[in-house]
């Protein structure tokens, strides 16, 4: 069992996970660099710059805009993320050890539609709105086998503490017998965070969908956003899948973050190696395969529990 963090531990978890985003989004901006051709050098300068632009950046004024819903729609996002994280354990110990922390993980994730959608509707834009229900249509879809993913990692460990499921694997890995529920949390993954093929909420055939509208810090929140869940969702998989902080010679904090920035690295590579489908395409996917295979693969776990 994990003992919580003390409180002030909290402070913590924003920049860690400003620092595991700042490495994501230079990490896409080199793959970016380098497909187009351009020198790889000053990556790491990119998003810094788009930061610092962003932050000065003057609000678009829109034409019966609800600027309330505009600004919490962005923020609401970033704050998932915070919140997603703080039942991660680090060290042997998570800010919220919670009984359900596993519950907790899925239902601040789930912040995110509301805040995608939000941002959509306030932006009264055409785009903006279609770019909204384009991400509640995928969150739908893929929501379901990342909770599936969930819950199998839960019944391997017979516990719903996040602390319980990576001390069940001391002898090995989920990942090693659960490979289908990892394959599943990874692609619901980028689809939470609207990357990649799953970008269909700010797509160019919508003129930037939810973005259209959406400048300045707002937009740095809303971006910012995506590369957050993508770190959480990493380090998570990691702790689930991955035995969290477990391996030799190496301190526990130092293997949790290796596994994390490995995850983290996947996630970016795929985003620009999965090949973009419609969105029809991507929901008969989840629909017919992932959903089906994800089922399957809980049972079959659920058939070891029972027996052992």
């Amino acid at each position: 069992m994990v003992e919580s963090a003390p409180l002030w531990a909290a402070l913590l978890v924003p920049p860690a996970l400003a620092a595991l985003a700042l490495v994501a989004a230079a990490g896409d901006a080199a793959l970016g660099a380098r497909a187009t051709g351009r020198p790889l050098t000053g990556a790491l300068a990119i998003p810094l710059r788009e930061t610092a632009r962003l932050l000065v950046q003057q609000r678009r004024a829109v034409v019966a805009a609800d600027r309330l819903l505009g600004a919490a729609g962005p923020a609401l996002v970033f704050v998932a993320a915070l919140l997603a994280a703080l039942v991660v354990p680090v060290g042997g110990r998570a800010v919220l050890d919670l009984s359900y922390g596993i519950v907790w993980f899925n239902a601040a994730e789930v912040l995110v539609w509301a805040g995608l959608w939000l941002t959509g509707w306030g932006s009264n834009s055409p785009y903006g709105l279609a770019g909204g229900y384009r991400y509640i249509a995928l969150g739908l879809a893929y929501e379901l086998p990342h909770m599936f993913a969930l819950i199998t990692a839960a019944l391997g460990a017979e516990s719903l503490r996040v602390a319980d499921v990576a001390a069940a694997q001391s002898g090995l890995w989920f990942v090693a017998w659960m490979p289908v529920a990892f394959a599943a949390f990874l692609l619901s993954a980028l689809a939470i965070s609207f990357v990649g093929p799953f970008g269909q909420a700010v797509g160019r055939d919508l003129a930037g969908g939810v973005l259209v509208e959406v400048s300045g810090p707002d937009r740095l929140l809303l971006l910012a956003g995506r590369y957050l869940l993508l770190a959480v969702t990493a380090a998570v998989g990691a702790v689930l899948f991955l035995g969290g902080d477990s391996g030799p010679f190496l301190p526990g904090f130092a293997w949790l973050l290796l596994k994390t920035v490995v995850l983290l690295a996947l996630l970016v590579g795929a985003r620009r190696l999965l090949p973009v489908l419609p969105l029809q395409r991507l929901e008969e996917v989840a629909w017919v395969l992932v959903i089906p295979l994800t089922i399957l693969q809980a049972l079959l776990v659920a058939i070891v529990v029972l027996a052992r």
